[in-house]
């Protein structure tokens, strides 16, 4: 692959060690459909989602492409009241990155993160490498060299 995005370059730069792939040249859009164009379990495969609770803190999560976020459970996992996600327009100005091409590395600024705990049953998950089209693949302790994040139950 001669593309690299920055999420892969800032891998590189820490040494980390990931598998990339891309669907660039496929129809897929939904986190379903990227797994199965890519031929990978969808409970393996995770998306990104951003939100805002009722403090105006921002918090990401990790979850697999076939499940939903659990407002309820992802507010109480972060202490607070309520969480929703944010409006789609406001991602890229406040991440650097639009929707379908959202990654936990290479946000303009870090947020607190959480991870689904089905996570800890794969030795890699797969998620995207900051730009559509392309997805990388990481251990959970090679990705905690470059974010930190917790794990918890945050799917419905």
């Amino acid at each position: 692959m001669d593309y690299k995005t920055n999420v892969m370059r800032m891998l590189d730069q820490k040494k980390i060690k990931y598998n990339h792939y891309t669907y660039i040249n496929t129809n897929a859009i939904s986190g379903i459909e990227v797994a199965t164009a890519l031929n990978q379990n969808p409970k393996q495969v995770f998306k990104t989602l951003v939100t805002v609770a009722k403090s105006k803190k921002y918090y990401v999560f990790m979850l697999p492409v076939e499940k939903e976020l659990d407002l309820k459970k992802a507010a109480h996992c972060v202490n607070e009241k309520s969480v929703e996600m944010i409006k789609s327009k406001e991602l890229l100005p406040l991440t650097g990155y639009i929707h379908g091409g959202c990654s936990p590395i290479g946000m303009k600024k870090f947020f607190h993160t959480t991870i689904d705990n089905t996570a800890k049953n794969f030795k890699t998950i797969i998620f995207s490498a900051g730009k559509i089209g392309y997805q990388v693949e990481v251990s959970l302790e090679d990705l905690e060299k470059i974010i930190t994040y917790d794990l918890a139950d945050i799917t419905t």
